[in-house]
């Protein structure tokens, strides 16, 4: 019998760097597949791809406090429609941030090509990192238990 790792072992800081870097080589990979796998998503280098995986994994970190911040203030309140709207105009919006930040930091060396000059590409893949990231936390609680 295996016993499960006590998590109260763990700093907070060990914890959400174990969180995010977990979370930095789960999008290194989905960018990798989509790059190895769908034309529409182009990387030259793999040293490309790691950097974009950070900025990405940082920016959609920002987004989701600054969409947690802003929530709150409408729950307070008691604005629903308004916390419901004003979350999905932050993550919608912030995926035209990000990739404004990819195009100015990287320029040609990532590309998302396609429909709407790639954007639905960006949001494909985006999409697909979040989910993954999820599906190994669940994985993860569910094997390991919650802590």
């Amino acid at each position: 019998m295996t016993a499960t790792p006590d998590f109260k072992e763990f700093s907070k800081q060990q914890i959400l760097f174990a969180r995010y870097f977990t979370a930095i080589l789960i999008d290194l990979t989905v960018l990798n597949l989509f790059d190895e796998y769908w034309s529409n998503v182009q990387i030259n280098s793999f040293s490309v791809s790691l950097l974009a995986a950070i900025v990405m994994q940082l920016m959609l970190q920002v987004t989701f406090k600054i969409e947690h911040g802003v929530g709150s203030h409408f729950k307070k309140k008691g604005r629903k429609f308004m916390r419901i709207f004003s979350a999905w105009a932050l993550l919608f919006g912030s995926k035209f941030a990000i990739l404004w930040a990819l195009e100015r930091l990287f320029g040609d060396e990532i590309l998302f090509l396609g429909a709407f000059h790639g954007i639905i590409a960006f949001i494909i893949v985006i999409v697909t990192m979040i989910a993954a990231e999820a599906l190994v936390r669940w994985f993860m609680h569910s094997v390991l238990g919650k802590g």
